[in-house]
């Protein structure tokens, strides 16, 4: 949008796009393996990580700068250290900082679950010092921004009044109801359409911080209840989030043969990672679509299922509150009452076509609040401008 408005944009990152830009020019900048050096002490490996980072990044702005290139606004995301030295090579700039996320012991992600974290001293010590560099990308920058209010209050309260709350935003012309669409399960032999009895679970990876564990303690119950109900679970076998599993093992296999043997798992398909289009499929054919998460960052598959129209039975979390209301954009259950969760879905089966008006309200809280041309775009065009 910037560079079709004939503005110079520039980006750096570690890895290479998939596609090119329009209109931008998209450099690379890489860590020095041998700048790693010494092992630090144990608590300070995060921050010396984030560190090489922030040099690798200023090295590359710099040779950037002897090019000629001098910025106005750089827009950075700081969580992984590339925003602590962008002062250093362009002290002139406009310095925006996407604060995505501050770490905390109250409220947040780090102890919600105490299945697989406890707050011990060196744990706190440790989390304490992982907001070292967003600390020092808060303190310089002229402005920042979070997509959702939950994650701007997350950040210490002198910082909040800096924080603009903008959405990435959803593109509700594309995610949006499709009575016409299908999703064929080859391996099953199965052609699944609106209408049909479908579940559908949604998550980057199949991990507790995205509450898998609690959905497949839910099944058999949900599966009793519901015998004619087909499950579809969309996501991968590595970690994102949190602690990885015991070595061998993956959270996919765990949580699943904790409860096998108490499944049909002719009713049940995991289908992995699928194409962006496949999901928007999903979503079309789902009866219920469910979302589960800690307190933390807030999946944006959620709010392209609201977009979508789908009957949405989610986490009573702090983040999904946000954009969900029990009752009235979806149906809320505690995140670790997997029989609530089992009754709540099995319920929403039942009464689906009585509770159109929850869908209707999901997609329009969407097209209200974040749909991405009318609200989210211009909002963030004037949040960069000079």
């Amino acid at each position: 949008m910037l560079a079709a408005q004939g503005h110079e944009v520039v980006g750096l990152g570690m890895h290479q796009p998939t596609a090119p830009i329009p209109g931008v020019r998209y450099f690379r900048h890489d860590v020095d393996a041998a700048r790693h050096g010494p092992r630090p002490p144990a608590q300070l490996k995060d921050l010396h990580s984030k560190i090489l980072r922030g040099e690798s990044a200023a090295a590359r702005l710099a040779w950037l700068k002897e090019q000629g290139f001098e910025p106005d606004v750089v827009f950075v995301h700081p969580g992984w250290g590339e925003a602590l030295f962008v002062r250093e090579v362009f002290p002139r700039a406009k310095l925006l900082v996407y604060a995505e996320y501050y770490y905390g012991s109250e409220g947040g992600d780090t102890f919600f679950d105490p299945e697989f974290s406890q707050p011990s001293m060196a744990a706190r010590q440790r989390l304490k010092l992982r907001n070292t560099h967003l600390l020092h990308a808060l303190s310089e920058a002229d402005g920042a921004l979070s997509p959702t209010r939950f994650q701007r209050d997350r950040h210490p309260a002198w910082c909040r009044e800096r924080i603009t709350v903008i959405h990435d935003g959803i593109d509700t012309g594309r995610f949006k109801p499709n009575a016409s669409a299908y999703v064929q399960l080859q391996a099953a032999g199965l052609t699944l359409r609106p209408g049909d009895e479908v579940v559908v679970f949604v998550a980057r990876q199949l991990e507790p911080y995205r509450g898998y564990h609690t959905f497949m303690r839910a099944l058999p119950e949900l599966q009793r209840l519901r015998p004619n109900a087909r499950v579809v679970i969309v996501g991968g076998d590595g970690v994102s989030y949190g602690a990885a599993p015991p070595a061998g093992k993956t959270w996919k296999q765990i949580f699943r043969d904790e409860v096998v043997d108490e499944l049909d798992m002719s009713r049940l398909h995991f289908v992995g990672k699928v194409p962006h289009a496949v999901l928007t499929q999903l979503m079309q054919v789902a009866a219920v679509y469910t979302y589960l998460t800690y307190p933390f960052v807030l999946s944006w598959s959620l709010m392209e299922a609201m977009s979508t129209g789908c009957l949405i039975v989610a986490s009573k979390t702090a983040p999904v509150e946000e954009v969900i209301t029990h009752g009235h954009t979806g149906l809320l259950t505690d995140f670790f009452d997997h029989q609530a969760l089992a009754a709540t879905v099995a319920d929403a089966l039942a009464r689906r076509h009585a509770l159109q008006h929850l869908r209707d309200a999901a997609r329009q809280t969407i097209i209200d609040r974040y749909d991405l041309q009318q609200h989210c775009m211009p909002a963030l065009l004037r949040f960069v401008q000079p």
